[in-house]
């Protein structure tokens, strides 16, 4: 349990990238806009607080590799190791930003920001299936920001900008791994202390309410096709019943002239 507690508040704690990003940009005193420049613009070593910036990408790539880590008993099913590796991908990609900052060594950043950006997005993509066994709420608000990322990072490199502009969808592409994160450890940590286990490999509770209908329909079906069928023969006695009526007294066959006679033919 200290294992899930210490991994959830790694996570919880890649929040600081938010505050380090707003006291860095803050403390310069110099233009610069979140719409216009990038990220990694405030770890230029021209940039007042650059290393201080540069710091907290190395420290987020520790919180998101170690957290993934710790939690990996917490997670479940197929996706769990694979949520793992992605995670650890996207940290090994922050610690690359934050050590090789842009104007230094611009080939090593950017690979580092493409790694955190993509392994990022389909990072949180992979752990939503690994959490929805606990919360299927979690699971599809992870994926939901893990299509966002991802969305985010194909704009951002195919240059289709002029809504957010080229500093706005890098963070929009770059934030959501940091929120998903925070948003889980808490969530995992007091999942796993306050509910049963949930079984794996079976049926989600979507599919059984689905399943549930299909036999609330079946049910259904078949009791108006009892229906019909009752009413059915109901309509067939009542056309029969007339002609029966015509044969209910033998008595009405005999002729009353001749007792020897049989019943007289029609």
């Amino acid at each position: 349990m200290r294992r899930i507690a210490g991994g959830a508040l790694a996570w919880l704690l890649t929040l600081q990238f938010f505050v380090v990003e707003t006291v860095v940009q803050l403390r310069a005193g110099l233009p610069y806009s979140r719409s216009a420049d990038v990220v990694s613009a405030l770890g230029d070593v021209t940039w007042p607080g650059h290393a201080l910036m540069n710091a907290s990408f190395v420290v987020q790539a520790g919180l998101i590799g170690g957290g993934a880590v710790a939690l990996l008993p917490a997670l479940r099913g197929r996706a769990a190791r694979p949520a793992v590796a992605l995670l650890g991908a996207a940290a090994l990609g922050v610690l690359l930003v934050g050590v090789f900052p842009r104007l230094t060594s611009p080939a090593l950043h950017t690979a580092g920001a493409v790694l955190y950006l993509v392994a990022g997005a389909a990072g949180l993509i992979a752990l939503a299936y690994a959490v929805r066994p606990w919360s299927e709420a979690l699971g599809t608000t992870l994926a939901l920001l893990g299509l966002l990322g991802a969305a985010a990072t194909v704009f951002y490199g195919a240059g289709v900008v002029e809504l957010l502009g080229a500093g706005g969808t890098e963070r929009v592409a770059a934030y959501v791994v940091p929120i998903g994160l925070a948003l889980t450890g808490p969530v995992l940590w007091r999942l796993t202390g306050t509910r049963a286990e949930p079984a794996t490999g079976g049926p989600t509770r979507r599919q059984l309410r689905a399943a549930e209908r299909e036999r609330e329909r079946a049910a259904r079906a078949r009791r108006e096709a009892e229906r019909d069928d009752a009413l059915q023969a109901l309509a067939r006695r009542g056309e029969a019943g007339p002609q029966d009526d015509l044969h209910d007294d033998p008595a009405d066959d005999l002729d009353p002239d001749d007792p020897w006679a049989g019943p007289r033919r029609r």
